[in-house]
């Protein structure tokens, strides 16, 4: 049996109890075991669109022997609290337990995946990991990267924006601007079904571009293009010229596909999931 069509063993469970109770899904590996890896998810619905091409990542890698750990962050998805009891800094906790059960149950360096917002999240993990620990990271893997925190919150409140101009929220203040204010003032802004908090829309406004986050070990970035050659967008560029200068190394992979984690129904890219597997054996220096 060919790797990728290997049984992969996953293990759904609970990490922790009570309010610290996060849902996870562990994908044991297949034979040796060459690597861990722990999925940072990405934001409100954009986690519900992207589950199936996490879960079809994370079977292909766990069945070329890469252990890996989903979780669910606080106030999302099974985990425990609601998604207004969510904070930035708590979604960091939140993987560094995640990364110590990892630790604890696969003997290989730790790649973090991170998807969409959570490529940021994943490298502000990656930063603060680096400061407070000497055990090394392996790779990481960084899936259509945001651009910037300020960038994505402020397309994230044009789904507020829209509804109000559709007349499904005629209370609604039109403008980024004016809801940007109301945050500042203490306000929870219901955006597309998700109560946003200050204090969790004002850290994602504050976070850095990428460029700005130099992680402590090189990563491989990808990018799905709506057409074969097709070139990555300029955040790419720039992003690579900025680690690069700091000695760290950026694989830059661009593949041809469906925008999976903004389209209404559920859609893959195969093609993302073979670059993926293809840099993480390389990674691994597996023939």
């Amino acid at each position: 049996m060919t790797p990728d069509r290997a049984e992969v063993d996953t293990e759904p469970f609970f990490l922790g109890s009570g309010a610290d109770r996060r849902f996870c899904l562990f994908h044991q590996p297949t034979g040796p075991c060459r690597g861990a890896v722990l999925y940072v998810p990405p934001f409100a619905e954009e986690l519900n669109r992207t589950r199936r091409m996490a879960a079809l990542g994370a079977r292909r890698l766990a069945a070329h022997g890469v252990g890996v750990l989903q979780i669910d962050l606080l106030g999302t998805g099974d985990s425990a609290g609601d998604f207004a009891d969510a904070r930035w800094d708590l979604w960091k906790q939140d993987l560094d337990t995640g990364a110590a059960w990892l630790r604890a149950r696969v003997d290989a360096p730790l790649t973090l995946w991170g998807l969409r917002l959570g490529t940021l999240l994943a490298l502000d993990f990656a930063l603060d990991h680096a400061r407070t620990t000497d055990v090394p990271l392996a790779p990481m893997l960084l899936w259509q990267p945001v651009a910037a925190g300020s960038t994505y919150l402020t397309q994230f409140l044009r789904l507020r924006t829209a509804n109000a101009m559709l007349g499904e929220d005629a209370g609604a203040q039109s403008g980024t601007k004016a809801l940007r204010a109301a945050l500042q003032a203490g306000e929870t802004l219901e955006i597309a079904g998700y109560d946003l908090t200050p204090a969790l829309a004002l850290a994602i406004d504050a976070l850095p571009a990428p460029d700005a986050m130099i992680p402590p070990v090189p990563a491989h970035w990808f990018e799905v293009l709506g057409a074969p050659g097709q070139a990555p967008g300029p955040a790419a560029a720039r992003v690579k010229a900025a680690w690069e200068a700091r000695g760290t190394q950026l694989h830059v992979h661009t593949v041809t596909g469906a925008p999976f984690w903004a389209t209404t129904g559920i859609s893959t890219c195969p093609a993302l999931l073979d670059a993926t597997v293809d840099a993480t054996l390389e990674r691994a220096h597996v023939v």
